[in-house]
């Protein structure tokens, strides 16, 4: 793969990772559309190692939190807000774990990586994200987030596997539609994201750690780091952005992606 390729892979998987328009769909488009050589399971590992960094650095308070309640919740306390935290990422990570294999064990994960099945789900979900963010209440902050938010907000997440649905975007749009604030909203699915992207990170990994050589760590390592970039410069926008702006821009960007793609779709 030319530095070029990695670059651009890493900087798209980086960028959009954390913004409600879809990482995968947008890899997934990449070598369709421009029709260059797919970057495979090892760099897609490594720019999901990248995103994950970010986002543990960027959200270094409650990462910290969450890792210091761990060892009380595995002794069955839930007497701090870490071990509170902990045991909600987890509970909002069961459902996509859960979808995620079924689509596995029954190839369907394959059978939805086309661009109709992209193009539909960008203006579907972000239509939806639209109205649960011009219709959602903002009273509710991060702090408030429950167990019954967290088995909610873990179902739009599970949905987000399906390409072109957004996993921030689903998650977003879950958290508002139970009335958190756009920022608190943005801060619960970055938080999911660490437990997600670990899992989905360790399963990948799995798969192509015997076929890994000096040359794909090499390549794995210069995407991580750009994506790792990239990601931060998007968490840092975004979550700027969210103090004054709605999530209206991104619905755009997302109907007209999607549109364009349905035309190609049909057109060809």
């Amino acid at each position: 793969m030319s530095l070029f390729h990695l670059l651009l892979v890493a900087i798209i998987q980086g960028l959009t990772e954390f913004l409600p328009v879809s990482s995968s769909g947008h890899l997934i488009l990449l070598p369709v559309l421009t029709g260059a050589q797919d970057q495979g399971q090892i760099i897609d590992v490594a720019v999901h190692l990248g995103t994950l960094v970010a986002v543990v650095i960027f959200f270094w308070r409650e990462v910290s939190e969450a890792a210091l309640g761990l060892p009380r919740l595995a002794r069955g306390k839930i007497d701090t807000p870490g071990a509170k935290l902990a045991l909600l990422l987890i509970i909002a990570t069961i459902p996509a774990i859960i979808f995620g294999l079924m689509l596995k064990l029954t190839g369907a994960d394959d059978m939805m990586r086309s661009i109709k099945v992209i193009g539909a789900t960008m203006i579907g979900f972000g239509i939806v994200l639209y109205f649960a963010d011009q219709k959602g209440n903002t009273t509710r902050k991060t702090k408030d987030w429950g167990f019954r938010d967290a088995i909610v907000i873990g179902l739009w997440q599970a949905v987000a596997l399906i390409p072109g649905t957004s996993r921030s975007g689903a998650t977003i749009t879950g958290a508002r539609i139970l009335g958190f604030g756009r920022e608190d909203a943005a801060r619960i699915s970055m938080l999911m994201s660490i437990p997600t992207i670990l899992a989905a990170g360790g399963l990948l990994g799995i798969e192509v750690a015997a076929t890994a050589n000096l040359q794909a760590v090499k390549d794995g390592a210069i995407a991580a780091a750009f994506s790792c970039v990239a990601a931060l410069l998007a968490l840092t926008l975004m979550m700027r952005l969210l103090r004054s702006v709605s999530f209206t821009p991104y619905v755009i960007y997302r109907v007209l992606l999607g549109a364009a793609l349905l035309w190609l779709a049909y057109a060809a």
